[in-house]
C-alpha cells in the first residue's frame, strides 16, 4: 500500500516531521528532490507515511482519535465520589457537634429532687442517695455544684439517649444519678443505684454498663475545663478490679489531671457507697483522653438546631 525509497539498508515509517536540512540537496547535485521527507532515526533513513500518495494518519492509526482512557475516567469518577463523601461527612459532623453544644449542661434547683411517684422502691432509693453523708457534705461545700444532668436532657430526646432513656427506670438506673461538679472542671462525684435488670452474669452488673457510666462521668468532669465546654472521647482505658453486684449503690469519682488546649486527661473510678464507718471498695478504674472538636467554637454560635 505504501511505497518507500530505500536509501539505507533499513527503512522505518514515522509520523514525526522531518528537519529541513535532511531534505535539502547539495548544490550541483543531479539527483532529483524526492517528494518524500526523509529523516535519520536510529542510523536509518525514515520516510513519513503521510508523504506517500494516498496515505493518511487516520488510516495508519485508527485509534488516534480514541476516547480518554479507562484509567482517566476511573480517576475522575473516584475523585467525585471522594469529594461527595467528604462533604456529607463534614455536614453530619457539624450537626452532631452542634447538638452537643446546644445541649444544656446545668439544671434548675427544682429538678434536683425526683418528683414523688407511686413506686415506693424508687422513692426509697432517691431518699437514701439524697440524704447520704457524702451528698450532704458535698452539698455544703461551696466549691461544688449539685446537678441532675440526666434531667437536663429535653423530654423529647430522652427515649433516644442511652443513660437518660433506654437504661433509666425501675430495675436499671433507678433514679437519675446525683452529681456534684467542682468549680473549673477539677473533679466530679456521682451517686447512683443499679437494679437487677442490667446484669451480665446473674446478680453482677454488666461491665459494658460500668464502662458507659465511666465514659460519661469522666467526660462531664472535664467539660468545664475546656474552652467551649464540650468534648468527645478519644481514648478510654478500663481496669476491672472486683464484681459490681446488682441492686446496690455506687459512687463514681473523677478528676481532671491535665488540660492542654482542646485536650483533657481524666482519671476516675467506680466504688461502693459505704455505710457509715466503712471504707469503700474500688470496683472499676479508668483513664481517658477527651478532645474538643475544632468546630466547637463556631458551631455553638452559627448553628443551634431545635432539640424538640
Amino acid at each position: 500500500m505504501y511505497r518507500a525509497l530505500r536509501l539505507q539498508p533499513r527503512i522505518l515509517v514515522s509520523p514525526r516531521p522531518v528537519p529541513w536540512a535532511l531534505t535539502k540537496q547539495p548544490p550541483g547535485s543531479q539527483i532529483c528532490r524526492s517528494p518524500f521527507k526523509p529523516r535519520l532515526f536510529n542510523s536509518a533513513l525514515v520516510l513519513r507515511s503521510t508523504d506517500l500518495p494516498g496515505s493518511s494518519t487516520e488510516a495508519q492509526d485508527p485509534k488516534a482519535k480514541a476516547s480518554p482512557s479507562r484509567l482517566r475516567r476511573f480517576v475522575g469518577a473516584s475523585l467525585i465520589a471522594i469529594i461527595a463523601f467528604a462533604a456529607g461527612l463534614l455536614f453530619q459532623t457539624q450537626r452532631t457537634i452542634s447538638r452537643i453544644m446546644a445541649a444544656p449542661t446545668s439544671v434548675n434547683e427544682e429538678a434536683i429532687i425526683v418528683p414523688n411517684g407511686t413506686d415506693e422502691h424508687v422513692l426509697e432509693v432517691e431518699n437514701f442517695i439524697y440524704s447520704h453523708p457524702i451528698a450532704t457534705s458535698l452539698r455544703e461545700n461551696p466549691d461544688f455544684t449539685e446537678t441532675r444532668q440526666h434531667l437536663a436532657v429535653p423530654a423529647g430526646l430522652r427515649p433516644r439517649t442511652l443513660t437518660s432513656g433506654t437504661l433509666a427506670g425501675p430495675g436499671r438506673i433507678v433514679v437519675p444519678p446525683l452529681m456534684f461538679h467542682e468549680t473549673g472542671g477539677k473533679s466530679l462525684v456521682s451517686i447512683f443505684y443499679l437494679g437487677s435488670d442490667v446484669c451480665g452474669h446473674p446478680g453482677i452488673v454488666h461491665g459494658g454498663l460500668l464502662a458507659t457510666l465511666l465514659d460519661e462521668g469522666l467526660a462531664r468532669c472535664c467539660f468545664p475545663a475546656l474552652p467551649n465546654k464540650a468534648a468527645v472521647t478519644a481514648n478510654l482505658n478500663i481496669d476491672y478490679r472486683r464484681p459490681a453486684m446488682a441492686e446496690s449503690y455506687f459512687v463514681l469519682r473523677a478528676e481532671t489531671v491535665k488540660v492542654e488546649g482542646r485536650k483533657a486527661w481524666v482519671e476516675g473510678r467506680i466504688e461502693t457507697l459505704p455505710e457509715e464507718g466503712m471504707e469503700p471498695v474500688v470496683l472499676v478504674e479508668a483513664k481517658a483522653l477527651f478532645i474538643e472538636p475544632k468546630q466547637a467554637a463556631t458551631l455553638s454560635k452559627l448553628y443551634k438546631p431545635e432539640l424538640m
